[in-house]
């Protein structure tokens, strides 16, 4: 069983397991840049034995779960970091405190074919994607034991990929991370001085600035940060303020799933498809609906590390200006 131990000097919480371990001995003999469908990929269509039993699955009529048909499928992890079955059996030791390594792992596989990416997908295909998200991040949220749901994707083995096959991964967690309180407390902070949501007003003035946007639509705004951490980071945002990504309508998801095409062709074609991550910054499980959060969706492009002075101190470096960055990737 994983457990989680909390730091008590920053109310950090760390998982300690031994399962993730075995993924590199397991996906070791797996060919990181092959262009093909792989008779070993576990995510490959045919290859359905190679995972758990899926959770959902978006396929062909009459076609049966488990079975080739589908073009999204949702599955437990096979190598989770926290598991769903046990109580969080909280406790301590002396100043220490723990609780067991309760949670869900999931695995979004989001697409049959082997190398896809969101720019080679019809838009209906990128929908359905976010429809999963959609769809377990209001199921997971139903568990009272669950306080945070990430939804994230590693896209190549510099961004912590494992495997080549298009995927994401959905992990909830029994308590709410550091990084996620900093953010609501700034933003918190923020509409408690000026009665308006930071993130609303990042949007207006971005508009109004349009030096710093990439792309946008009618529901949507995609731009650089004006603080980037790392070059060519990128945020989508909804025009419309909204707590929480699961309360979603249909034609903000079309309008999503154009503008995550858009951006991701565009890194493509202008960073050589480089490897990243992907995260959907969302409100805690309990919160409710927040007049102060706005939750929104980075990219990170792995272009550069992070080193001593970065972990050292909480500041990047970032070599490439959001204004240049802007400007490359919208002309692209």
């Amino acid at each position: 069983m994983p457990e989680l131990r909390r730091d008590p000097i920053i109310d950090r919480w760390v998982i300690i397991t031994t399962e993730r371990g075995k993924i590199h001995a397991d996906f070791e003999k797996m060919p990181e840049n092959s262009q093909e469908n792989n008779e070993a990929c576990p995510f490959c269509m045919g290859n359905e034995s190679k995972t758990p039993p899926e959770i959902i699955s978006f396929r062909e009529a009459g076609t049966a779960k488990n079975k080739s048909g589908w073009w999204v499928r949702v599955v437990p992890n096979k190598f989770p970091v926290l598991r769903v079955e046990g109580n969080l059996n909280k406790r301590g030791e002396g100043m220490f405190d723990f609780m067991d390594g309760i949670g869900a792992h999931e695995v979004v596989i989001e697409s049959p074919i082997h190398n896809a990416s969101f720019a080679d997908m019809e838009n209906k295909q990128v929908e359905e994607i976010l429809w999963a998200f959609h769809g377990r991040i209001a199921d997971l949220k139903k568990d009272s034991r669950f306080e945070y749901i990430l939804a994230f994707k590693n896209h190549g083995a510099a961004a912590g990929a494992s495997l080549i096959h298009p995927h994401s991964q959905i992990i909830a967690i029994p308590t709410i991370p550091v990084r996620v309180k900093q953010e609501l407390e700034g933003s918190r902070s923020y509409y408690d001085y000026k009665e308006r949501c930071v993130f609303c007003d990042i949007i207006r003035e971005e508009t109004e600035a349009n030096v710093r946007i990439v792309s946008e639509n009618e529901n949507f705004i995609c731009i650089v940060p004006f603080a980037s951490r790392f070059p060519f980071e990128t945020w989508i945002l909804p025009k419309v303020h909204s707590s929480f990504f699961e309360d979603l309508q249909k034609t903000e998801i079309t309008s999503l799933a154009m503008i995550l095409k858009d951006i991701n062709g565009r890194m493509i074609r202008t960073l050589e498809n480089p490897p990243y991550n992907f995260i959907i910054h969302n409100s805690p499980c309990k919160s409710g609906n927040l007049p102060y959060y706005h939750w929104h969706i980075e990219i990170m492009p792995r272009l550069i590390k992070t080193a001593g002075f970065e972990w050292g101190t909480g500041f990047y470096i970032n070599p490439t200006p959001p204004e240049e960055a802007a400007k490359f990737l919208r002309e692209c």
